[in-house]
């Protein structure tokens, strides 16, 4: 067999032809013929046993062409992926087989993507903005506040409800003078300004002390589930007791009782260097997705489509493991959406593309400083995958091919060499995080 012509096309694709010689075409009929001849019947042999021969006269001469076809096909694509001296992106796809009557042999065509070639612009000493990791004192003490309200303790008082306060309230819900199903409860806590009520109920509930009861007037909002939507409605509430919450006071005491620091003055000092990090993190991520951006903005590739169509099956699939990790249904929330697998993957299509060109972009970045990943960094890599993932390492291996971790690999090793030269620009902005 041999490449019998390759032609490139536009957008990073080619159109091949193979030539399947007579013998090899012979060997693939005859594999045919062994794997199919159990299902066909001839008059005069039991079944199986009739010659190729003979089924080809009764049959056409072409009865196991098809079959052929897709013994010899990975054989072919195995050939091609050696000699064609091209790099595909996904499997190159047969278009037409042209069986050569009198000469015994095919020619088979094939549409492949390529991984298309790529022109870096500059790629080191880049300049980008980078926020300044600063962490105002009004942050430490909302941080410390959050800390005190879940350390608080609910005491109850006697006096009228203000915002704040928690009230233990027995209510019943009418409409048009019937009870309505979930208006009723007994022993029911709503702390006042939550906003976990229909507007205006809390309002109403403001200023009244345990043993209080009142009626309320309220019309249910529009968007509301049905059928309570846009309905008026009556409740009857009584209110049994009035909670205040006591914070616990700010001290070092305190900052005994939360965390392993002696003092207050300790406390805060490690929460500002936690918010720190984070806003730091933060930072050094907008600063490197700036960096991608110009890469991209500046690198030449011309895309083959199927990349990008797969590219987009991948982004889709992410999409929906995301609520498979945190348990929740993706039918749920499209249809709540009110959209489809499909509109979400086609919304993924400008991004997907943007994604194909960072990555791109990397690996040309890979290959232009050598970077080369050895055998034992791989094993390292699949050792930390299996113990993220609480999986085996045979089975990470497994479903993880070893051309991917290597590519993930070399592409991280340029992002460092790309962010490593750049430089932080804040000339134009004072921009804090």
């Amino acid at each position: 067999m041999n490449i019998k012509s390759c032609e490139k096309k536009e957008k990073s694709t080619a159109e091949l032809v193979v030539e399947i010689n007579a013998d090899e075409l012979n060997t693939a009929i005859n594999e045919a013929y062994r794997k199919n001849r159990g299902r066909i019947s001839v008059p005069g042999f039991r079944k199986g046993k009739a010659p190729r021969g003979v089924i080809e006269r009764m049959y056409g001469a072409s009865v196991f062409h098809s079959d052929a076809i897709e013994v010899i096909l990975p054989v072919v694509l195995r050939f091609m992926l050696k000699e064609a001296g091209l790099k595909f992106t996904g499997t190159p796809q047969m278009t037409d087989v042209d069986f050569k009557d009198g000469e015994g042999g095919v020619d088979i065509t094939f549409f492949a993507a390529l991984v298309p070639e790529v022109t870096l612009g500059e790629y080191k000493g880049l300049s980008a903005p980078k926020p300044d990791a600063v962490v105002p004192e009004d942050e430490v003490d909302k941080e410390v506040d959050t800390i005190r309200n879940r350390n608080s303790r609910m005491e109850k008082v006697i006096r009228p409800a203000n915002n704040g306060d928690t009230v233990i309230i027995d209510y019943e819900g009418f409409t048009g003078g019937e009870r309505f199903e979930g208006g009723t409860a007994e022993g029911s806590e709503l702390e006042l300004g939550s906003g976990m009520f229909i507007p205006g109920f809390e309002e109403k509930i403001l200023g009244m002390s345990a043993g209080d009861e009142c009626e309320i007037d309220l019309v249910f909002p529009e968007d509301y589930s049905e059928p309570m939507a846009g309905k008026p409605a009556v409740f009857k509430v009584k209110v049994n007791e009035v909670r205040e919450k006591q914070l616990p006071e700010l001290d070092d005491e305190f900052a005994k009782d939360v965390s392993e620091f002696d003092t207050l003055d300790e406390y805060k000092a490690d929460i500002r260097e936690r918010l720190r990090s984070i806003k730091q993190a933060d930072a050094d991520a907008a600063f490197e997705n700036s960096l991608m951006e110009i890469i991209a903005d500046t690198m030449d590739a011309d895309i083959p489509d199927d990349m990008i169509e797969r590219q987009m099956d991948d982004s889709l699939q992410s999409f929906m493991n995301q609520f498979a990790a945190y348990g929740m249904d993706p039918s749920s929330y499209m249809k709540s959406m009110n959209t489809t697998p499909g509109a979400i993957r086609e919304n993924m299509r400008d991004s997907s593309e943007r994604k194909l060109r960072v990555m791109l972009a990397l690996l040309k970045i890979a290959e232009l400083e050598g970077i080369e990943i050895s055998d034992a960094e791989i094993e390292d890599e699949y050792t930390d995958m299996a113990a993220r993932y609480g999986m085996e390492i045979v089975k990470i291996k497994e479903s993880v091919k070893e051309e991917d971790v290597v590519n993930d690999m070399k592409m991280r090793k340029a992002v460092k060499i790309v962010v490593d030269s750049a430089i932080a620009d804040n000339s134009e902005s004072e921009e804090k995080i």
